[in-house]
Parts: C-alpha cells; sequence; structure tokens
C-alpha cells in the first residue's frame, strides 16, 4: 500500500488544535506555522478529509527542493513523473505563493511551474504541443518559502470548512471549521451542557451537535481526490459508511439563541441540513432575558464586534448586558470572541485566559472564563 507525504493546512493560531486531532487519528505529526504534515496512504487521505473538524485541506507533498533560480525550478518540476499523476487530459491549475525568496514573483513562478509540467506531459505522452485540459481537475501549488519550493497536489478541493450543510447564510457567519476549532480550545466534549446565546446562523451549535455525535463533518461533500483517476473510487463510500456506523446519540442538552427570529430560522434549515435539528434547543430570547437551569457546562458566543462607532456604542452595550446576565452563571466555562479590545472592561471580569485568532483577515481575541468547580 502505497504511502504518502500528506500535510495538513489550517488558520493561524489552530496548529496546536489540527495537530492534536491528527493525533488523536493515530498519526504521528509533525507542525510547522500553517501546515501539520503526516504519512498516509489513500484511505488515509479519505480519512482525515472526512474526518478533520478544524483543518483547510489535506494536500500530497510530491516534491521538495531548492530553488534560486528560475532554470532550476523549471528543471526539478520537469524531472518530476508527472504522468504517473495526471491523465492526458487532466486539468491542473497551479497555484503558487512565494516569501522570503530569490523568486519572489509569484505569477511567474506558477507560469514557470506550469509550463514545465506542460512541456512534461508533452514528452511523455507523446502529444505535439498541445493538452486539452478538459478532463478531471487537479489542483496543483507551489510554494517558495526562504528558497525552499514544494509542489504539492490538494487533496480537498473547496475548503474543508464547506461542510455542505450550510445553504443560507444570515449575517457574517463564522467559517465552520474556525467554529469547530473554537469549540476545540475549550473542554467541550458532548457530555456537558452547551449554550451559545447569540447563535445567529447556528455553526457554533451545529459544530458541536457535530462533535457531541461523533458525526463525521465531511459526511456530506466530495473531494477533489473523488476525481483522481488513480485513487480508489470505492474508498470514499466505504469510509463514510463507516463513519455513520460511529455516530452515537445525544448525551447533554444544546441550546442555541437569538433575538432575530428569522436568523433562527436560517440556523433551524441548517441544522436541519446536518442531521442534528432534534439535537438543539433552538429559541428566540435577547440576551438581557436569557435564564437557565441548567449547570456546569460551556457557553460559547460570537457576539456582533462593531467595527463601526455606532454599531461598537450598541456592541459594547450588549457585552455589558452578557456580563449582568451571564457572568453570574459561574458553574460554566464561558468563550467569547470578538474584536473589540473593551470587551473585558463592558463584561465586568478580566478572562482567565486571552488567546489570538484570526477570523479571516481580521484579528480577534477567544476570551476565555473558566467555571467555579463546583
Amino acid at each position: 500500500m502505497k504511502k504518502y507525504q500528506l500535510y495538513a493546512t489550517m488558520g493561524a493560531g489552530f496548529e496546536s488544535v489540527v495537530n492534536k486531532e491528527l493525533q488523536g487519528m493515530g498519526y504521528k505529526t509533525r507542525v510547522e506555522n500553517g501546515r501539520v504534515f503526516f504519512k498516509g496512504s489513500q484511505a488515509d487521505i479519505v480519512k482525515t478529509n472526512l474526518w478533520l473538524r478544524t483543518a483547510d485541506r489535506i494536500k500530497i507533498l510530491l516534491k521538495e527542493f531548492k530553488a534560486t533560480d528560475f532554470d532550476t525550478l523549471f528543471n526539478e518540476v520537469y524531472d518530476y513523473d508527472w504522468a504517473e499523476l495526471l491523465p492526458v487530459d487532466a486539468k491542473f491549475p497551479v497555484q503558487g505563493r512565494a516569501v522570503k525568496s530569490k523568486l519572489h514573483s509569484e505569477p511567474d513562478v506558477q507560469s514557470i511551474v506550469k509550463k514545465a509540467i506542460v512541456n512534461k506531459m508533452i514528452d511523455q505522452y507523446h502529444r505535439r504541443g498541445f493538452l486539452p485540459e478538459t478532463g478531471n481537475e487537479y489542483p496543483l501549488d507551489i510554494h517558495i518559502y526562504k528558497n525552499i519550493a514544494r509542489i504539492s497536489l490538494d487533496t480537498t478541493g473547496a475548503s474543508l470548512f464547506k461542510r455542505g450543510y450550510r445553504v443560507e447564510h444570515g449575517g457574517a457567519p463564522l467559517k465552520e471549521n474556525f467554529a469547530a476549532g473554537l469549540l476545540k480550545l475549550t473542554p467541550y466534549d458532548g457530555t456537558h451542557p452547551l449554550i451559545d446565546p447569540m447563535t445567529g446562523s447556528g455553526t457554533l451549535a451545529i459544530e458541536a451537535a457535530l462533535i457531541a455525535k461523533n458525526i463525521a463533518p465531511g459526511t456530506w461533500r466530495k473531494f477533489a481526490f473523488d476525481g483522481f483517476d488513480w485513487f480508489n473510487a470505492d474508498l470514499h463510500q466505504k469510509v463514510v459508511a463507516e463513519a455513520k456506523t460511529q455516530v452515537k446519540p445525544l448525551a447533554a442538552p444544546i441550546w442555541a439563541s437569538d433575538i432575530d427570529q428569522s436568523v433562527l430560522e436560517i440556523a433551524k434549515l441548517n441544522a436541519h441540513n446536518a442531521g442534528v435539528l432534534q439535537d438543539i434547543r433552538f429559541k428566540q430570547v435577547a440576551v438581557k432575558d436569557f435564564t437557565t437551569d441548567l449547570e456546569n457546562g460551556v457557553i460559547i458566543a460570537n457576539p456582533p464586534y462593531g467595527k463601526r462607532l455606532k454599531d461598537r456604542e450598541s456592541a459594547e452595550a450588549l457585552y455589558k448586558q452578557m456580563g449582568e446576565v451571564l457572568r453570574p452563571l459561574d458553574s460554566f466555562s464561558q468563550y467569547y470572541l470578538t474584536a473589540d479590545p473593551n470587551f473585558e472592561k463592558c463584561f465586568g471580569a478580566r478572562a482567565t485566559k486571552k488567546r489570538k485568532l484570526f477570523n479571516g483577515n481580521l484579528r480577534v481575541d477567544f476570551y476565555q472564563y473558566w467555571a467555579n468547580k463546583r
């Protein structure tokens, strides 16, 4: 069984989370900024794409080499056995990045890599200067950092955050893998209650339900590897079928509320598509009116950030309400994501711990208030 050098990519700040996920699946790992490396077979490619909750993509590292000039780049790429990887009609877009390297022009890097692959395939397939590129897609990536080039094949396709359950968007929802990453930074494992008092389109609550029920987050979607002609076509459905046998019942309540009923309807539709509508208690209620008789769980929320001045005033008024209503629920560990540096002051308490993250390109802080043990 052929083993590949694989790596997962992820958003900044989530390397340790993805690493823990992979180690929990039994892989030996090596961590770099934005990447966690591991080795695996085609079955492992399917398994990690299907099960990883917090990663962006799974890639196969095809070749790594030093390149400080375009001739070296061309020759090293040309030397790879591309006919083993790409059929004659393959569509193979090349994306590229160059950081702190002599070859700093990304369009030129992409162009040279593409040209080298085309020339090699023309030679290997005995074509006359033409490749149709009408077949399935094989997304390639060239990344040069400090003059070390890596060329990779993306096995995922659309990013792993695109689970397939969210067909409606309310406001500016968290990406699904970002929401799962936040949950993985809490003690939540499905055995204690979870509350999201500002649920929006429901992503945090839905991802919590998927964790609690042990539902593979990639259950509903296709991946790039489904189109690779050399990939075992039976593996995907086999791994999905196996994953479905591992689903378990919900062990503790999940509550999701919001002031906006129309947004809640979107959240319910998303939960329905994810197969967890019956596992989440949705309720229309403002934070100032929120009450619960639950204890010893996790409260997590992505409240409005208030980036504009007028919005910021209303957001900070909401943070004050959150402090008045939620802070006394001290048997819960509480976690809040916001870009507002005044959050702790408005909430009325310093966080036990604060973690810097990036929600897209926006710098945010994840404020963590640990429960009082009872």
